[in-house]
């Protein structure tokens, strides 16, 4: 199969006329100055689609439920609570159906390939389903439905704080301890091979609250390949009981006491000071930024003018869902800096563009994290590309340098017309190939849900 575009983004710059050619999955030939041939499709401007390198899919259908402002003061922690009380009802059908919706829409707003952080375990009271990776395995069914890449990242969820305390009630359905995490994560790269190649699995060690010093080095011990992706420094009370129970706040002590390079995904990172920050950014490791759900939560900033000066790599990811929009997370990365900042223009090293600049840099950062080679146009790169209309009112009075600025910081996610994820062509005119169904079963899952809420 092959793509013709109009003009297209190369490491180099803007091209025009590109003739790329894909064979399974792959770019295998790029072709400047070409003309369209018969079978083709034609685009008007293709760029390197983004990775989403963080996302928890089932909690798309609470957006809305947690919204309402009862007495006293709502933070990260009471929205928890309501998370905990959600997740108890969710059946593996459920679950399934909404995460097919949620990567449906990924796709249609540009995304080609997930980080699934997936702490979704068990039944409601903890029992293991007869099948270790059941929930899993859905997830993977939702993936093969929707064609998205998927980097499944299956969460090691031991304790309900620092100092291994007992989980809580609402976190039964997450609980594992390291021997039966390790037999989980094996049920489901066992399941892998139902999905296309360039589908694989990580580990995710949810956070420094959640596992421990022992059980994070046996695990890192027995999983010495693929993307590590953890929880951190979102809270300033995680930060604080990360202090007091391990001696060091917690982008500190993991810096002492893991071996952090390119296969980690430190997500959120939220609250660093700068000699953390820039300490992280030499590291090689990927910033996996939230920015609606860490505006949405009250999280904070991430130190982003800092992180790139000291040459960080980060990537975005949609986290719990609640609106699904690769444009605004991306502005809103920025804007997050701004008003902090009281500044303009602060995600970019010198003189250049903000758009281009978060976007390039997501892109590659994204894939990093998700273990995916991708996040540019290039010959022997995945075809994971995404095609915008330059045509539309919000992009269609400015030249091509300044494209990118337009689709950050002007456009909406109906900008895109095409998207493919490993050269699967998944949307086609600004619609997912499977929507009508997905959204069909998404309904008949949540008309089922609701009364038990």
């Amino acid at each position: 199969m092959a793509i013709f575009a109009n003009r297209a983004l190369l490491s180099t710059g803007w091209v025009t006329n590109l003739r790329v050619e894909i064979r399974q999955g792959l770019i295998v030939s790029l072709q400047q100055g070409a003309t369209a041939q018969e079978g083709d499709t034609c685009v008007d401007t293709l760029l390197p689609a983004l990775a989403n390198l963080h996302s928890h899919a089932f909690q798309r259908a609470m957006a809305g439920m947690t919204e309402y402002r009862k007495a006293g003061r709502d933070s990260f922690w009471t929205w928890r609570e309501l998370m905990y009380r959600f997740t108890a009802h969710l059946t593996p059908d459920q679950v399934q159906a909404i995460a097919a919706l949620v990567y449906m829409e990924m796709q249609e707003a540009g995304y080609a390939s997930v980080g699934e952080f997936h702490y979704l375990h068990h039944q409601p009271d903890g029992t293991p389903y007869d099948n270790l990776a059941e929930l899993s395995q859905r997830i993977m069914a939702a993936a093969d439905e929707t064609g998205i890449g998927l980097t499944h990242l299956p969460v090691l969820y031991s304790y309900a704080g620092v100092g291994e305390q007992p989980l809580e009630a609402g976190q039964q359905r997450f609980g594992n301890d390291v021997d039966g995490y390790l037999a989980l994560v094996e049920h489901a790269h066992a399941a892998l091979g139902d999905l296309p190649g360039d589908c694989q699995i990580g580990i995710a060690p949810h956070s420094l609250r959640a596992t421990s010093p022992q059980d994070l080095a046996r695990v890192l011990n027995a999983k010495k390949t693929g993307p590590v992706h953890i929880h951190i420094a979102e809270q300033p009370m995680e930060v604080e009981q990360v202090h007091e129970g391990l001696g060091a706040r917690p982008v500190e002590w993991l810096l002492s006491n893991a071996p952090l390079n390119h296969r980690w995904c430190l997500i959120h990172a939220t609250h660093m000071t700068e000699k953390e920050t820039r300490d992280m950014a030499v590291t090689g490791a990927v910033a996996g930024l939230c920015p609606i759900t860490e505006a949405n939560l009250g999280d904070g900033p991430f130190n982003g003018a800092v992180f790139l000066e000291a040459g960080g790599r980060f990537g975005v990811g949609s986290d719990s869902n609640v609106l699904v929009s690769m444009t605004e997370e991306l502005r809103t990365l920025e804007y997050s800096q701004r008003l902090r900042d009281l500044s303009r223009n602060v995600l970019v090293e010198g003189d250049g563009s903000v758009g281009q600049t978060l976007y390039c840099n997501a892109a590659l950062g994204g894939a990093q994290a998700l273990g995916r080679a991708a996040g540019q146009i290039a010959e022997g790169m995945l075809a994971d590309l995404v095609a915008i209309d330059s045509q539309d009112p919000a992009l269609c009075a400015l030249r091509p340098e300044q494209l990118l600025d337009g689709l950050v910081f002007a456009a909406k996610d109906h900008v895109v017309t095409d998207l493919w994820s490993a050269g699967r062509h998944q949307v086609r005119l600004g619609r997912h190939i499977a929507r009508d169904r997905i959204v069909s079963d998404y309904r008949r899952a949540m008309a089922d849900l609701m009364p038990r809420l």
